[in-house]
This record gives structure tokens, sequence and C-alpha cells, in this order.
């Protein structure tokens, strides 16, 4: 018999059926996940090394079901961040960025070669000698502060009744911030100034990077790109509208300009005791 000591230690396994993770019902956390030394199903690729979620290895791959697996249920990424906790979702989200690159670098895209492993990160080309790594598309958020009111657009991509920020994707040749301004411009005619980092997440739908950015805006009509959103409006505090799901960093950014409203609005006038007669 094996000694326990050579046996392959436990990991936490992502294990994917196209964009669907295969979780464990009704668990939450952790425990929605499969953990084992081995694959619990065949694997239909390559497996993935995702890091460590409190000490245990996590490994992610596209896996062959044989059916309606009992005790399991087939969740989109998004729905299984409720599910599993911001910490769990990040890595299910690398997992299937690699899956994704996995399927979309079989071949040598400059000479048609079937490619093969190199590392973790890479995939060679045993005939040109090329090596091919994960590839990220940067977007940009804007929030745009307008007084003590931000700018909130409805775009016709949005599935849901809520509103969110303007948002587009880096061009060749610009940086960051330019796309920030370029893009408020195109969808909503306003200028903008101002432009501070808010911060960066990786959105695995199925490869961006979502780069927010808060600037200002003082005045003018709002010129709607028509083939782009369907409504965009300034809102107050106490006014908004129905906003992005919590995981997203647009929700984030929004949140964030809450809060900083919040600390600066005036405390309320104080109540005068009543005068007796």
């Amino acid at each position: 018999m094996e000694k326990a000591e050579n046996m392959p230690p436990e990991a936490i396994w992502f294990l994917f059926n196209s964009d669907r993770l295969l979780l464990r019902t009704p668990a939450n956390g952790p425990d929605a996940l499969c953990r084992s030394a081995g694959p619990p199903f065949p694997p239909a690729g390559k497996v993935h090394i995702l890091g460590r979620h409190e000490g245990i290895l996590c490994k992610a791959c596209l896996a062959h079901l044989p059916g309606a697996e009992q005790g399991f249920v087939q969740v989109g990424l998004r729905a299984a961040y409720d599910i599993l906790g911001e910490p769990l979702y990040r890595l299910a989200g690398k997992g299937r960025e690699m899956i994704h690159w996995e399927e979309h670098t079989r071949h040598c895209p400059a000479c048609g070669t079937g490619t093969e492993p190199d590392t973790h990160l890479s995939q060679r080309c045993p005939g040109c000698g090329r090596l091919l790594f994960p590839h990220i598309t940067p977007a940009i958020l804007a929030l745009v502060r307008r007084r003590d009111r931000i700018l909130l657009v409805r775009a016709r991509t949005f599935t849901g009744p809520h509103y969110g920020l303007v948002a587009g994707f880096l061009e060749p040749g610009e940086s960051l911030e330019e796309c920030a301004r370029r893009e408020v411009l195109e969808e909503t005619g306003l200028a903008v100034g101002n432009l501070t980092y808010f911060g960066s997440q990786p959105w695995p739908y199925p490869s961006g990077l979502m780069v927010g950015f808060v600037t200002d805006n003082a005045d003018g009509e709002i010129l709607l790109q028509e083939e782009e959103l369907i409504h965009a409006a300034f809102f107050p505090r106490l006014g908004l509208p129905a906003l992005p799901h919590p995981l997203s960093l647009a929700r984030r950014m929004i949140d964030a300009w809450i809060l900083d409203m919040d600390r600066h609005r005036e405390p309320p006038l104080p109540r005068l005791p009543l005068l007796q007669k």
C-alpha cells in the first residue's frame, strides 16, 4: 500500500462545465467546492494551479460530467459570488480566465501549429518557438461628479434594471487617463477634469481588467450616444436608481462616493427646547 506521505495533497477544486461552476448544494463558502487529492470528475483539459486558500492548494479545470450530479448545481460565475464570498470568487474567476485562455491558444496565431504547455502561465509553439501568455483586456470605469450628484448611465448591454458608470475599452496608443476622458466625452458629450485613480479589479468575463477613475464635470448638457446608452443623468445621494451588484468595481466606487457624501453632509441643526408659558 502506498504510504500516506506519498499521496498528493488535498486540493480545493474549481470544476467548470463551459462557463458554469459546479458547486455543492445547499452549502456555502469552501464547503460548496469539492475537496480531494485528485479531481472528483475526469478533467477535460489542463489542470490549472490557482494559488492557496487558507493554506490549501486550489486547482481548476473543465470536467467531463456524466449528467445531473446528485448534490451539485451548476452556477454562473457572477451568481457564485453570493455563494462563495470574495476570496473564493476571485480564485474561481482566475480559474475561468485560465481555462478560457487554454481554449483559445490551442494553435499558434503566427503559424497555426498546435501549442504545447510551457509553464503554468505560458504555452509554447513547437513550430516557430512563439510563447503565448494569458491575454488581459483593460477597460476603464469613470465616476463623474457634479457637485452633490453623480453621473449614472443605463447601457444597452445591461441585462438587469440597474444603472452603472461610464465604461469602455482601452484603445491602442492611449493611456488609461485618456481613455477615461474619451469615453465620457463620446458617450455623454461631457468634458471632465480632476481625474483621480480609484482602483482596479480583475473582471473574468472572460479576461478583463477594470480600472476605475473619479472625475468632475461642472456643467454641460448630456448628449447621449444612443447606440451605446439608453439613458444617462446626474443623480443625487438620496435619489439613486438600482445599482450594480456589490461584486463589481463600479458598485464599490459608487458606495465610496455615498460614504464620502455622508461624511461631508452638514449636521442637522439642534432642536431647541419648547418654551414653557
